[in-house]
């Protein structure tokens, strides 16, 4: 059970490592862009357009760190990769249809990935607010 913990723990770790870098690098980007930003509406749309295919990209990822944890370390878990992924990303999301599941200790990282699915998509939203309202008020 402790391994189970630590597991998590870690994954988490690594998963919140890669958000606050992805996020903090956008965010340094939109900040240069910022100054030479034309005035223009296009232009508050293709940076909502591309903030929102960032923040997907970085779910991605993470969803990736917990499916390669599940498919190397839960044994008799999945039957290839891209059950693990499938497993993951319906576990990451909450939506946890059911079809796939893990037995044993290891079912506590489920728990573990949903919390973090949750706390990171929650960042996002409060990202994509603050770039929506930056744009809404940019005039």
């Amino acid at each position: 059970m402790i391994l189970v913990i630590l597991t998590g723990v870690a994954v988490v770790s690594v998963t919140v490592s890669i958000h606050a870098a992805g996020t903090s690098w956008w965010l340094s980007r939109l900040r240069d862009r910022s100054q030479s930003m034309a005035a223009e509406d296009t232009a508050g749309l293709f940076v909502l357009i591309q903030t929102a295919l960032v923040l997907i990209l970085l779910h991605v990822m993470e969803a990736l760190v917990w499916a390669l944890t599940f498919y190397s370390m839960v044994p008799k878990g999945f039957s290839s990769f891209g059950e693990a992924m499938y497993f993951s990303f319906t576990t990451f999301t909450t939506l946890g249809y059911g079809d796939v599941v893990i037995e044993g200790a290891w079912r506590l990282l489920t728990g573990i990935e949903s919390l973090n699915g949750v706390l990171l998509i929650g960042w996002s939203t409060a990202l994509s607010f603050a770039v929506i309202e930056r744009i809404w008020n940019r005039d």
